[in-house]
């Protein structure tokens, strides 16, 4: 069986761990020849989104990866610069905290990463005065906002806002893929929904055609953003989060209730590191399986200094597990619930980017429900996410 994929992606180390995965599968189950055991991922493209980077950056590290499994032929198309309700984005310091200033634990090739590199993040100028931005999702002037070391431009910020929906030809790939393909297609979103909202704006017909899988949000844990609520992906652009929740597509959410449950620990990259020593291993593959070592070891670092009691087990496999829910939904039991995301901090408003049930949902049997994960067969995921990219 074939899933058909698109993903939007802010390329960091767990969004390249997921497209490793995707790609990985794909290689083991044409290698198998047993479509009964393993489905076949047929990705169509990549979106480049800002988010743990720039978008320029995850458009490089997104072809990095794919370069380096010999996919070239998967276009990766930059979309969204920026959340709908800003006009910039700077990443934030806890996005470099988790996955480097580079997005890839430092681990991206010189070549790639040097002047070279394709498509730099364009430095933001605010001298004018005429940006709304976005600091990892919050306001500069936001005790919140903490930009990542060197990112912050000098200028002065406006409140100004822009609403209209972003068009690319990102946003135009993704409706014309949708609406040729409805709901044998995916959509995997391991990033902000800024690319998703847009394209249901400038084409809401693809609501009800529409099936989208994304890791983001919280419904019973504490977020992992500054102030301990919210969620990153969702806090980056809870305005489009909300609309996209409202929308009428089919939508399940791999959020930190089961995310947090699925730990990557170093005994598992110790076996990548062994498969590459391996003399029998072609040259590629250890390349390979050493830079997926590489980085995946850098993220555990990083999650057991924020949060020793919570990951000393090792990294959260956020991404890799929305992915793996697209390929095999029993990954996961869902709840259906009428979702919001909050986008007002305040009394009787809530709190910005809180993933919450919308109370809408108590008084109409008809208001849109979104399929929330809250319980995950772990074992079995971290089994076979392991073992897949062990063998590729």
């Amino acid at each position: 069986m074939t899933t058909r994929l698109i993903a939007s992606m802010d390329t960091g180390i767990d969004d390249a761990l997921a497209l490793a995965y995707l790609l990985a599968h794909h290689c083991t189950q044409a290698a198998s020849g047993d479509p009964a055991e393993h489905g076949t991922c047929e990705l169509l493209g990549v979106l480049a989104t800002y988010g743990n980077v720039g978008a320029a950056t995850a458009a490089r590290n997104t072809r990095y990866v794919l370069d380096l499994f010999d996919r070239e032929d998967v276009p990766v198309l930059q979309s969204s610069e920026h959340p709908s309700w800003a006009d910039t984005f700077i990443p934030d310091a806890g996005c470099a905290q988790f996955h480097g200033p580079d997005g890839l634990g430092g681990h991206l090739p010189r070549h790639m990463a040097g002047e070279n590199a394709p498509e730099a993040d364009a430095p933001v100028d605010l001298s004018d005065g005429e940006r709304t931005v976005s600091v990892g999702g919050y306001r500069p002037d936001d005790p919140h906002a903490n930009p990542a070391e060197g990112a912050m431009p000098p200028g002065g910020v406006s409140t100004k806002r822009s609403d209209a929906p972003q068009r690319s030809k990102a946003t135009t790939f993704l409706i014309d893929q949708v609406r040729r393909y409805g709901h044998e297609l995916t959509v995997l979103a391991t990033g902000p929904l800024t690319d998703i909202d847009a394209a249901l704006r400038i084409a809401p017909d693809i609501a009800s055609k529409l099936t989208l899988v994304m890791m983001g949000g919280s419904l019973t844990q504490p977020g992992n953003c500054w102030d301990g609520i919210a969620e990153t992906n969702i806090i980056q652009d809870p305005e489009a989060a909300d609309r996209v929740f409202h929308s009428g597509a089919d939508i399940t959410m791999v959020g930190l209730d089961v995310t947090h449950q699925c730990l990557l620990g170093s005994a598992c990259t110790r076996q990548w590191r062994d498969h590459a020593a391996d003399g029998r291993t072609r040259p590629q593959q250890a390349l390979r399986l050493r830079f997926l070592a590489d980085i995946a070891d850098f993220s555990i670092a990083a999650n057991k200094q924020a949060d020793p009691r919570l990951f000393a087990d090792g990294m959260p496999l956020h991404d890799p597990l929305a992915a793996a829910v697209a390929l095999d939904p029993t990954l996961v039991g869902t709840l259906d619930i009428a979702l919001q995301a909050q986008t007002a901090t305040g009394d009787f408003t809530g709190v910005r980017g809180r993933t919450t049930g919308d109370p809408e949902g108590l008084i109409d049997p008809h208001a849109t429900r979104v399929h929330v994960a809250l319980q995950v067969d772990a074992p079995r995921f971290v089994n076979d996410f392991t073992q897949t990219i062990r063998m590729l």
